[in-house]
């Protein structure tokens, strides 16, 4: 699952996926995920830091706080900042790992 604002990087992010053999679903904001979330079990969730409406971190929180199903996914936190403070409160609410974009697409294995 692609969770991202931004539509030519949510494009760019499903459309390497999908190459790979991947199924992608994509979500623009916090809501649609949540909402996604309901009927999908995904094994990852790339997750942009700023969203319309609750931030990532909220996000991945409350993502967290209410794990779904047996095997929780794997919560990769993408954003453009950069500071030791933001990737600290990235995993500090969960994230399994914090890429900072631009990215190579080889830091996703």
């Amino acid at each position: 699952m692609i969770v991202e604002d931004n539509q030519a990087d949510s494009w760019f992010f499903s459309e390497i996926l999908r190459s790979r053999g991947y199924h992608v679903v994509t979500c623009s904001s916090d809501e649609d995920a949540l909402r996604s979330l309901e009927d999908e079990t995904p094994d990852i969730v790339l997750l942009d830091l700023f969203l319309p409406g609750i931030d990532g971190l909220e996000v991945c929180s409350t993502l967290r706080a209410d794990p779904i199903g047996e095997f929780p996914p794997r919560i990769l936190m993408l954003t453009a900042r950069d500071t030791v403070e933001d990737r600290i409160r990235g995993l500090d609410v969960g994230a399994d790992d914090y890429l900072v974009k631009p990215f190579a697409f080889d830091e996703l294995s």
